[in-house]
């Protein structure tokens, strides 16, 4: 069997499925269902038996599963270590990531990564929503993933990794956690938390406006410098923030209230590094996060997809 056969071979092994394998190879489904049948036809057994409902396994399709994909995963493993080490991938890969969602995402992939890339390690860590550039200015990472917009002429904004609606989060007891849904301009009736440090203003005007859309004043409430101190104080009903949809599932505990903000924009997170420290590691490993969110459905919904295939939320991580 060629190598491509193997592949496609394996993947209809795994997914059960002719029309998820041809995307998943990248390839029609009209020749997934050639190459297996001349598979067979060389072997001189079936491998899969089809019908109109499903497709599954013939005991000699699932003894030569069993027999050649431990070794094709062992092949691609000394393939993806020889590639790294011969493209500069091997290392340490320092990763910033703001929302407990965003590293959640962040780690699922860095698995996949670690999978590829034997020889990297990669760590990853939080940054806060007062100093949200200054750990990467300062060389102690190597990129990471936060909020646009991105405006600042030394760093560079790659793709968007999660994109989620905008929620308003209050506590319970708050006159707006008695409505279903609320919008921009009932801002201007509520005290909005606002962020303490280095924070850019086009940055802090974008997440935390001081005006509705038609001009009004929105009160401005105690400044925060960790997102921990928002959760308090939105407990303590000394305000209210706007947060990711995401939120809900990360942040969720009694007394909170989490409300849809209807015209608010997305909030779209994405990969953010300097200008000048664009590395073969960071393109490897941003290559491959843009692959898994793709494979989860797009970045509106892979965070879904992340929790129904048995990712559990994990706060602060």
């Amino acid at each position: 069997m060629e190598r491509q056969e193997i592949e496609i071979f394996l993947a209809l092994a795994d997914e059960l499925h002719f029309g998820r394998t041809a995307e998943r190879v990248g390839i029609s489904q009209s020749r997934v269902s050639q190459t297996i049948a001349r598979i067979e036809r060389r072997i001189g057994a079936k491998l899969f038996e089809r019908t109109s409902r499903q497709v599954a396994l013939t005991p000699i399709g699932e003894q030569l599963r069993d027999g050649i994909g431990p070794a094709q995963r062992r092949i691609e493993e000394e393939i993806a270590k020889a590639t790294a080490a011969g493209r500069g991938i091997t290392g340490i890969l320092r990763i910033g990531f703001s929302g407990a969602f965003t590293g959640h995402l962040l780690h699922h992939v860095s698995e996949e990564f670690g999978r590829r890339h034997p020889g990297t390690d990669v760590r990853i860590r939080q940054i806060q929503i007062s100093d949200p550039y200054g750990p990467l200015r300062a060389g102690e990472l190597d990129f990471q993933v936060s909020e646009l917009p991105v405006e600042e002429p030394d760093l560079t904004a790659g793709p968007v990794f999660v994109s989620q609606p905008r929620v308003l989060l209050m506590a319970s007891s708050h006159p707006f956690a008695r409505r279903p849904a609320l919008a921009m301009e009932d801002l201007a009736e509520a005290t909005l938390l606002t962020v303490a440090g280095a924070a850019p203003a086009h940055w802090l005007e974008y997440h935390f406006p001081r005006q509705t859309p038609s001009g009004r004043p929105i009160p401005q409430g105690q400044a925060i410098t960790h997102w921990e101190d928002a959760l308090s104080l939105v407990l303590a009903g000394k305000g209210v923030t706007p947060v990711a949809a995401a939120g809900e599932h990360y942040y969720s505990r009694p007394g909170l209230v989490f409300r849809p903000l209807t015209d608010a924009p997305h909030l779209d997170y994405a990969f953010v590094w300097p200008l000048d420290r664009e590395t073969e590691r960071l393109r490897a490993f941003v290559g491959a996060a843009v692959e898994c969110v793709r494979g989860l459905g797009g970045p509106a919904r892979a965070l879904r997809a992340l929790w129904e295939t048995g990712g559990t939320p994990r706060a602060g991580s």
